[in-house]
Parts: C-alpha cells; structure tokens; sequence
C-alpha cells in the first residue's frame, strides 16, 4: 500500500452510475492507495439521452454529480466532477440524425452552456470540451473548434480549468493560445489522454510507464507540469478499458520505487493546485482542518 500521506489523483475516468460497475470501480481504486479522482460524465448517449437541445444535457450532468457524491463517501480524499459535452457527439448529431454542422455546433455549445452553469454554482470543478481525433469534414471540423472556443469563454469567466479530448499531438500551443484568447491561461487547458510531452496544454498522461517516463523527465528538465489518468470508461462491454481503475495508484507506486517522488508531487499535489485550485493534501482525511 501507499503511505497514508500520499494524495494519488485520477485525472479523467468515467463511473456508470447505472449499467456497470460504478461505485465498485471506486472502491478498487481506493483499496490500492488512491484518494482523488475527477469524474468525467460519460458521452451523453451513453446514458440514453439522444439531445436535441442544450438543456437535454442537464440529467446527464446532474447523474454524474449524484455519483461523485458517492465516490467522496469511498474515498480518503474526495472526488471532483468534471461536466462537458463529448467532441464526438458532432459525428451522431451529423451523420446519424441529420443536423447540420451548425446546428450540431448550437446544440454542444448549449450543453457546454450548462454545463458551465454547475461550476458557477460551485457543483462541478472543470468542463470538458475539444474536437474530433479523427477526420471529419470541414464544415465539421469548424464546428468543433467553435464548440471547444465557447468552453474556453466560459473557462476565462468562470476561472476554471478545461480539459479537452483531441487528436494525438505533442504540440498544441495554437489551441492554447485560443484559450488565452478568451481570457483562459493556457496552464488551465489539460489535454487528456497525453503522451508524456506536449507543448501548449497541461498533459493529463495516460498512466503506461513509457508515458510516463516522459512526462517524469520533463517534469525535472523544465519543471513542467503534468497529471496522470486512466481514462477508464466503466463500460460493460469493455471491462477494463482504456486502463482499469487500479492503474494510477500502482502507477504511483511504481514511480516512488524508481525513485521519481518528485514527479509523483508535481502530479498528485503541484499541478492539481495549479490548474484547478484543489488541494489534495489538505482534503486527505486525517489533515488538518479536516
């Protein structure tokens, strides 16, 4: 087991509050030594909601809190929820049902506008956006990038972090700068399912040791942040995928083994604090204050 002191954060997975395993996830996670994780809430058709409005989003949102809530109640440290809409809904509202890519692009700003609307009331931390990480047409293309320029806005006005689901890249400082742009530092902007070196967003690196060699590295060559995640999907017909919920921790593990305890507090203490105001020691149970 991990030392009790020791915050060990999930950047991005998703939890099933109904169809699979869920709160049992969270459990595992925390029996090998974790005690933060940030939820993101599953693509919206996933939990049987077919929008065709920005307001059709809220359940999903709300389900998600709901299960946050729990996971805090399983952790010695707590649970954050991170609400936005997924980039590839553009490709089911296109290609499936028939919107145009303009009005696909106006049904995912508005989700992406109420989604906005739990973290001004302080119920979510962070809202999720990006673009699609395959190819799509122009026009489709165009769209996604005005969807993920309004969670930016919001971002800037809110003071909160996004994170963004894109293609594979180690640079995107262009997508950063449009977040600066809109009043949001690129520091806020956390490019999920990173390798371990990217220029432009914070990386929320895929916890497989290659990655994180990388990102380890960079951490004491440049002092660069960087967060660790799973991008577990708590899907019943892909058990296990992307990385099982127990990952991170033993990831940790291993890292503080090969003598990384640096990069382990740039990951679990340093960059939490810096892109998202949160801090891990001190919502650990038994820290002062507590």
């Amino acid at each position: 087991m991990l030392d009790d002191e020791t915050p060990v954060l999930d950047n991005h997975l998703h939890l099933d509050p109904d169809a699979h395993r869920g709160i049992d996830a969270v459990r595992d996670f925390a029996r090998v030594g974790g005690t933060h994780l940030l939820v993101v809430n599953k693509p919206s058709w996933h939990l049987g909601v077919e929008a065709d409005t920005g307001e059709d989003f809220r359940p999903v949102f709300e389900r998600t809190i709901e299960i946050v809530a729990d996971a805090s109640a399983e952790l010695p440290g707590r649970a954050w929820p991170v609400l936005g809409v997924h980039p590839g809904l553009i490709s089911r509202l296109v290609d499936d049902r028939g919107y145009s890519p303009d009005e696909a692009r106006e049904i995912m700003q508005g989700g992406i506008d109420v989604a906005a609307e739990f973290v001004e009331r302080g119920e979510a931390l962070a809202l999720k956006s990006g673009r699609p990480h395959y190819d799509v047409a122009e026009a489709v293309w165009e769209a996604s990038n005005a969807v993920m320029c309004r969670a930016f806005e919001h971002g800037g006005d809110l003071d909160c972090a996004v994170q963004l689901h894109t293609e594979a890249s180690e640079d995107l400082t262009a997508v950063a700068e449009w977040a600066e742009d809109r009043g949001l530092p690129a520091h806020k902007v956390v490019k999920h399912y990173a390798a371990g070196r990217l220029e432009g967003p914070t990386p929320s690196v895929m916890s497989d040791k290659d990655r994180l060699e990388r990102a380890a590295e960079r951490a004491v060559e440049q002092n660069a942040p960087f967060l660790m995640e799973t991008d577990y999907v708590d899907d019943p017909g892909r058990p296990g995928a992307v990385l099982g919920p127990k990952t991170v921790p033993r990831r940790v593990r291993w890292l503080l083994e090969n003598g990384r305890d640096d990069a382990v507090r740039t990951a679990h203490v340093e960059t939490p604090e810096l892109v998202y105001g949160i801090d891990t020691e001190g919502t650990l149970e038994g820290a002062t204050g507590q």
